[in-house]
């Protein structure tokens, strides 16, 4: 077994990052990523929001991995939680293809920083498991560099989730203001022609 972690800052607010994440996918840094299914959605008593979703990825794996799973499709089964109270968003995946060779089971935790609530900390682990093949310490290493070199895209993808996120809130913010700006000359236009007609029956 080899175990592989990482920590990074986001500086963006734990709101953004985690409507961010619910709309990583697709995008073009991971690529590989081709569906994403919501299984089930259930908001717990304490107001935790669970979540299964089945992910539909080709191999971001090795050659040699791919030549022994035999298929270039991958399904990963994803469970995640959002405490809003804790602010506390974690996501725990694991592959469902080829698990009799290479096991992947990765977590991915998000929570504000505790000295500047305008970031957000991520810290990712993956435990990985080959088995049944020969050279498995080898093997485990080669996965673990591989997932270091996709965690990057991973973060790539973020960003570029967060900016859509910031766009659609800043066109939603003018097309408020527009819409204020129309009440207020509505009313501007009504209340001068009160006026005007309050003037002419003098």
């Amino acid at each position: 077994m080899k175990l592989w972690t990482s920590e990074h800052i986001f500086s963006h607010p734990w709101e953004t990052v985690v409507q961010a994440a619910w709309r990583k996918y697709p995008n073009p840094m991971n690529p590989s990523v081709t569906g994403v299914d919501v299984l089930e959605r259930k908001i717990d008593s304490d107001g935790t929001l669970k979540t299964h979703r089945l992910m539909t990825t080709l191999w971001g794996m090795p050659g040699w991995a791919k030549a022994i799973i035999g298929d270039n499709r991958a399904f990963v089964s994803e469970h995640s939680s959002v405490d809003p109270q804790r602010k506390i968003f974690s996501l725990h995946s694991r592959n469902l293809t080829g698990s009799n060779v290479v096991t992947v089971h990765e977590t991915l935790t998000y929570s504000p920083h505790p000295e500047d609530r305008t970031k957000t900390i991520l810290k990712q682990e993956a435990e990985i498991v080959v088995a049944n093949i020969p050279f498995t310490s080898y093997m485990e290493n080669l996965l673990a560099t591989n997932i270091s070199q996709n965690a990057g895209k991973g973060r790539q993808g973020m960003e570029w989730a967060i900016s859509k996120v910031k766009e659609e809130a800043a066109d939603l913010t003018k097309i408020a203001i527009k819409g204020m700006d129309a009440t207020v000359q509505d009313i501007t236009s009504g209340m001068d022609q009160m006026f005007t007609s309050a003037k002419t029956s003098l």
